[in-house]
């Protein structure tokens, strides 16, 4: 077996989900579920079909955000994995409406932060393993730190 790190190539600030699933319905559901979720996000979805001809399918309606989703995508090549690439929205718009995809098995990670996907592969193929999500941890919020939290969630409206 061998293992490798697939860093998740992307803009800074462009958040992304890395899931699996279990059929090649997926990206017309993902598709779907998106646009019924937050029909003002744009996206792009990259998925990795697991049998057959074994391409990736893709979907979206951002020319920029589906050729990223392709690239990363095929840089993964993991059976059933997708991934979803998104702006004018935040993936806590659209996560549980892709969990609730009855094909969907698994959330790796819904993040802007830099990742790295560990990837193991074997004669039978390739599989995520897990994923490096941002930084290692620094220390223990304080009580300044506590207000800030605070303050910026509701700044941005996400609390009141």
């Amino acid at each position: 077996m061998d293992l490798t790190a697939v860093r998740i190539d992307k803009p800074e600030s462009t958040n992304f989900i890395l899931g699996q699933s279990h059929f090649i319905k997926t990206v017309e559901d993902i598709h779907e579920a998106i646009v019924q979720t937050n029909p003002q996000m744009k996206f792009g979805v990259g998925f990795c079909e697991s049998s057959g001809p074994a391409l990736v399918r893709w979907t979206g309606n951002d020319p920029g955000l589906i050729e990223l989703a392709r690239k990363n995508a095929l840089a993964l090549s993991c059976g059933h994995s997708f991934i979803v690439f998104m702006e004018n929205g935040f993936p806590v718009n659209i996560l549980n409406a892709l969990k609730n995809i009855p094909e969907v098995c698994t959330i790796f990670c819904a993040t802007a932060n830099p990742v790295e996907v560990i990837v193991a592969e074997t004669e039978g193929g390739r599989g995520i393993l897990g994923v490096i999500d941002g930084m290692k941890t620094k220390g223990i919020e304080t009580e300044a730190d506590i207000k800030w939290r605070k303050e910026f969630l509701r700044k941005i409206g996400y609390k009141l």
